[in-house]
C-alpha cells in the first residue's frame, strides 16, 4: 500500500490512522514517497506538508509490527550516497529488518535547482548511489545493510539496466499490464545481454474503483470495477510479481483530507481478494 505522506490532510495522527488500517486490514507493505524541497512543479502534485520517508517511516516503525515499510521511490540524487546507506541500513535494522528500497531518479527540475543537484546527470548519479550502497553495506561491521531489498524504478533502457545490475525487483509504477508485459520482455532480453540474472518484479499500480467496467485497452492496472481489479493482481501474480502496491491517490491533494474513500478501496479489495483465493 501506498500511503500518503503529504498534502493538507496530511499530520501525525492521519498517518497513525492509515498504518493501523494497512496493518489492521493484513496488508503486508507500507511505503511512501519522496519530496524534499516543495518546489512549484512538485507542489502541483504533491502539497505541504510533506513527511520525508526515512523519518516518517522510522516513526512509523515503531507504531507497528508487522507490516513492512519502504520507499516508493526515494529520490536517488537528492542525498549523499553514504547518507543513504547508513539511514537505510540503520532503520532496516531499528524495524527489524522490514524495509524495502525502493529508488528512482526524480523529474523535478525546481527540486534538483534547489538542492543543488544535477537534473540532467541525475541517471548516473542514481547509478553511483547504488554501486555505492551495494559497496557501503558489504562491510557489515560498518553499515549492515546488505539484505535489504532493492526496488529500482523506471521503463526506460538505462532504468532496465540499472534494475539488473543493483536491483532485487523491477518497481513500474502505474502502467497498462500490456505496457508491464512489454517491459518485462525487455527486462529479460536485457539480462540475456549482461548475462545476468533476471530481477524480480514489484509494481506499483493504481487503486480506483469504478461502479461500472473501463475499457481495457486504455486502463491502468489497478483502475476499473473491483472484478477488474481482482482480474489485474491475477495477472500480475502470472507476470510473476512477488509484491504489488496498491496506490488510491488519484491526484487530487483535497483526497489525503478524506482517506476513508481509499480505505474503503482497500477494504472491499482484500475482501473480493481473499474470496476469489478461496
Amino acid at each position: 500500500m501506498n500511503v500518503p505522506n503529504f498534502g493538507p490532510g496530511t499530520n501525525p495522527a492521519r498517518l497513525r490512522d492509515w498504518a493501523r488500517v494497512v496493518e489492521g486490514l493484513g496488508y503486508d507493505l507500507l511505503m511512501v514517497s519522496d519530496h524534499v524541497v516543495i518546489t512549484p512543479d512538485v507542489a502541483e502534485q504533491y502539497p505541504a506538508p510533506f513527511y520525508e520517508p526515512f523519518t516518517t517511516l522510522s516513526w512509523l516503525a515503531g507504531i507497528t509490527e508487522r507490516v513492512r515499510l519502504g520507499t516508493t521511490v526515494l529520490i536517488a540524487p537528492y542525498r549523499h550516497p553514504l547518507l543513504v546507506a547508513r539511514m537505510a541500513a540503520n532503520l532496516d535494522q531499528l524495524s527489524g529488518g522490514r524495509l524495502v528500497l525502493g529508488v528512482g531518479v526524480g523529474w523535478a527540475r525546481q527540486e534538483f535547482e534547489a538542492l543543488g543537484a544535477e537534473h540532467a546527470r541525475r541517471g548516473r548519479d542514481t547509478d553511483e548511489l547504488l554501486a555505492e550502497l551495494r559497496r557501503a553495506w558489504a562491510d557489515t561491521a560498518d553499515y549492515g545493510g546488505g539484505t535489504i531489498p532493492i526496488w529500482v524504478g523506471g521503463t526506460s533502457a538505462p532504468a532496465l539496466r540499472r534494475t539488473i545490475r543493483f536491483g532485487t525487483a523491477w518497481h513500474p509504477l502505474r502502467l497498462r499490464l500490456d505496457q508491464m508485459r512489454s517491459g518485462l520482455d525487455q527486462l529479460r532480453t536485457v539480462a540475456a545481454s549482461l548475462d545476468r540474472p533476471v530481477p524480480g518484479f514489484a509494481p506499483r499500480i493504481l487503486l480506483r474503483l469504478t461502479d461500472q467496467p473501463l475499457p481495457d485497452d486504455n486502463r491502468v492496472a489497478g483502475e476499473g470495477t473491483v472484478e477488474q481489479v481482482i482480474g489485474d493482481l491475477d495477472v500480475l501474480r502470472e507476470l510473476g510479481a512477488q509484491s504489488v502496491v496498491l496506490d488510491p491517490y488519484q491526484g487530487d491533494p483535497a483526497e489525503t483530507e478524506r482517506p476513508e474513500t481509499a480505505w474503503q478501496a482497500l477494504a472491499t479489495t482484500r475482501d473480493s481478494w481473499r474470496r476469489r483465493d478461496t
